[in-house]
């Protein structure tokens, strides 16, 4: 896809990602972008500077995604382009035990990391499927296809979360409808300040406006997979080349860089993200 001329709506557009996103899609030649978050004063910022719409959304709640979408169709054209980029980090509460983390923490991880996806798809896709085009680009994270050691939750949803874009491009291919998945490690974002993920010590954290190079570069090439870490698929081959080992492997990870690092690095009473 060249988002040139298209229509293009991103959730969490008011920072990090989503931000960039919309910075890099506007210099790309973007018709419109609707900017969605439920920081309405900060994605209103991020859509004058991109000349798009702003939108108050819970991804959270069915009917906020329904009306954002019937929104962005009736004022502007057919959606091309959906981002669902919003996403939460609850961190494991007491890191000597992966679950836990309060049944609220992993309600809310469930309801943003997965469902909004979910209501993003069946918002959006009738009408792609009408026009025989569309494309679907989820944020999701390199921990889908790895882990994310210090959140359970984080890691449970977003390997959930890629199995839900799998069965989209597989049932929708045949309608015209492309998928993709954003699957960074470390981004320089306020979600991640502080946080150990896979990989961010040996690779690098990323700026967003690299991701979002990265973005624009993997939708021209409609690849399922955006990696804007090019690592991130040679641990995936090695993790399914041997799973034990890769546990193994990771269960040392975790214990150089959580239990030398945890006071520092995490709080066991901070709140869900």
């Amino acid at each position: 896809m060249d988002v040139k001329d298209k229509v293009v709506v991103i959730t969490g557009g008011a920072g990090g990602i989503g931000r960039a996103m919309a910075e890099r899609f506007a210099a790309s030649g973007a018709r419109h972008i609707a900017v969605a978050d439920r920081d309405a004063a900060s994605a209103l910022t991020v859509a004058d500077a991109v000349g798009g719409s702003a939108h108050d959304v819970d991804v959270a709640n069915e009917a906020d995604i329904v009306r954002l979408v019937a929104d962005v169709t009736r004022h502007v054209g057919p959606i091309d382009l959906f981002c669902s980029n919003a996403g939460v980090l609850p961190p494991d509460m007491d890191l000597s035990l992966a679950v836990s983390a309060d049944d609220r923490a992993w309600a809310l991880a469930w309801s943003v990391n997965v469902m909004a996806h979910v209501y993003a798809a069946r918002a959006v896709l009738p009408a792609m499927i009408a026009r025989g085009e569309g494309y679907l680009l989820n944020t999701v994270s390199a921990a889908g296809l790895l882990t994310m050691i210090g959140s359970a939750a984080y890691a449970t949803t977003k390997h959930a979360a890629i199995g839900l874009a799998e069965s989209l491009a597989i049932a929708h291919a045949d309608d015209g409808i492309r998928v993709s998945v954003l699957c960074p490690q470390a981004v320089a974002t306020p979600m991640a300040a502080g946080d150990v993920h896979f990989g961010a010590d040996i690779d690098g954290i990323l700026t967003p406006e690299a991701v979002a190079d990265c973005v624009v570069e993997g939708l021209t090439a409609e690849r399922f997979l955006i990696l804007p870490h090019p690592k991130a698929l040679d641990y995936l081959q090695r993790k399914t080349a041997d799973y034990d080992g890769w546990l193994a492997g990771l269960s040392r990870f975790r214990r150089q860089f959580i239990t030398q690092a945890a006071p520092s690095r995490f709080s066991r009473r901070r709140s869900v993200v």
